[in-house]
């Protein structure tokens, strides 16, 4: 069985981090092991939340027990989410050395959670260095969204032409697939959204209707790299496995975006789209554009 080791933030109510991430890669079948960065009551979206930041030496200390347990040689992917500060950006880091130690084989999955367009940064100061410079280079695929494509290539990013030459900048630095989401690009439709993956053997992109809330879901991004990444250990990331993904994917996002909207509330409507999630009602084709 597929095994991923989780690290992101937790909350009790509501779908982000590894709310956002686990239940609905459990649904694909695969077993994970969900480290929590935090545990909080919400989202910090709302204003208000109680709760814990935990430390790198808590991070560390669970996959010493989970280590002590069953191993790390079962480990198939890391995925990594919103890093606090730089020492729990460091401890990520060195849980996908002693992953990738007992099986090299593993993938490790950043997304670089950082800011957004219209908002700008959102993390501490010196977050998005650190990532730039530490995280990425490291990891195998990364999900940044537009903003921190432009961020991390040191580059704008306003066309599609734009777009491409940020991903092969970024692919450049180590990473093998880049997937690129909320994309829009200058000079096509308002009504729809873009993602666009780029890999070794070509880059694909693919537009989906635009789903309007009263206020916006937090959680799409981190269910979206988790869903990325499960398609992409199951259909790889070389040849046409990285398409395969991007369209599996996509679907998914389309019929969860859409149950959260017939539900009418500002969380992930996870629950009333599971099925949905693992077989989606619809079928999306990407455009192969290099």
């Amino acid at each position: 069985m597929t095994h991923v080791i989780s690290i992101q933030s937790h909350v009790a109510y509501g779908y982000v981090g590894n709310r956002a991430a686990v239940f609905p890669l459990q649904r694909l079948g695969l077993e994970v092991t969900a480290i929590n960065t935090v545990q909080f009551s919400n989202h910090t979206g709302y204003g208000a939340f109680t709760g814990d930041v935990f430390s790198p030496e808590h991070l560390r200390n669970v996959l010493d027990g989970v280590e002590s347990l069953v191993g790390l040689g079962s480990v198939n992917a890391v995925l990594s989410g919103y890093m606090g500060d730089e020492g729990i950006g460091r401890a990520v880091l060195d849980s996908v050395d002693r992953v990738k130690q007992a099986n090299p084989q593993a993938l490790y999955c950043c997304d670089p959670v950082m800011g957004d367009v219209g908002r700008g940064f959102f993390v501490r100061e010196g977050i998005p260095e650190w990532m730039r410079d530490h995280a990425v280079s490291r990891a195998d695929i990364v999900t940044p969204n537009q903003f921190e494509l432009g961020f991390l290539a040191g580059r704008e990013v306003k066309t599609l032409e734009d777009a491409l030459a940020a991903t092969r900048a970024l692919r450049a630095k180590g990473p093998k697939v880049v997937l690129v989401t909320s994309l829009e690009l200058e000079g096509e439709e308002d009504d729809h959204i873009g993602m666009l993956v780029d890999a070794p053997s070509g880059a694909w992109r693919i537009a989906t209707p635009r789903i309007q809330f009263v206020i916006p879901p937090n959680g799409a991004g981190d269910f979206t790299a988790a869903m990325f990444l499960a398609h992409s250990l199951r259909a790889g990331i070389t040849d046409e496995g990285p398409v395969r993904a991007l369209e599996q994917t996509a679907a998914a996002v389309q019929m969860l975006f859409e149950h959260t909207r017939r539900a009418g509330t500002r969380e992930l409507a996870m629950i009333a789209a599971q099925q949905d999630i693992v077989s989606p009602t619809v079928t999306l084709h990407a455009e192969k554009v290099r």
